[in-house]
């Protein structure tokens, strides 16, 4: 009797830790993790950067299907491969660095297809304006990485917003696009 008793404790912790085993914390992996902006520049070309800094944590449960996002940019880091460019893009005019260092991502709603998180719905606070967000996954997976030895989780996410929402309008009278398109390749570690 009690060796059965035994294996049913077994069994019920096993069964407990295999429930909770998609839960997790992973920190975002920087060498892994892109945000792009991409803008049409007068109906010709598209112009585009990305922030170099970026720090923020994800967690999320893939047997209760939920989770929790925090990303934060640094809008200093901006880089566009030209350094006149990134200076005006700092400047007033845009995204005001000075008075604004950081755009943040703040989500609580991730939506799942089985295991995959195929969108992460969330607020976007630029300029000191905060706006609802729902960025689409156009991939995503988790593995274990090889060289780390601890599960990895990431995909590519995209999103479009209207930038004078957030008060930056600098442009669009003259031909610039009010429209934006966000590109997110995320990668993050399970702690």
């Amino acid at each position: 009797m009690r060796s059965l008793f035994t294996a049913a404790v077994v069994a019920a912790t096993i069964a407990t830790g295999a429930a909770h085993a998609d839960t997790g914390t992973y920190a975002i992996d920087p060498a892994h993790t892109f945000a792009t902006f991409e803008i049409a520049h007068f109906g010709t070309s598209t112009n585009r950067g990305r922030f170099d800094k970026k720090e923020g944590t994800v967690q999320f449960d893939r047997a209760a299907k939920t989770g929790h996002v925090a990303i934060t940019f640094d809008a200093t880091s901006i880089d566009t491969g030209t350094a006149a460019f990134d200076k005006h893009l700092q400047s007033a005019d845009f995204f005001n660095t000075a008075k604004f260092p950081t755009v943040t991502f703040v989500a609580d709603k991730l939506t799942f297809a089985g295991d995959k998180v195929t969108e992460v719905a969330g607020q976007l606070t630029l300029l000191g304006k905060t706006n609802p967000v729902v960025l689409k996954a156009t991939n995503f997976n988790c593995y274990t990485n090889p060289m780390l030895k601890r599960e990895v989780c990431g995909g590519d996410f995209t999103a479009t917003v209207v930038r004078s929402q957030y008060g930056m309008d600098f442009g669009i009278s003259m031909g610039f696009s009010d429209a934006v398109k966000l590109v997110i390749q995320v990668e993050a570690i399970k702690q």
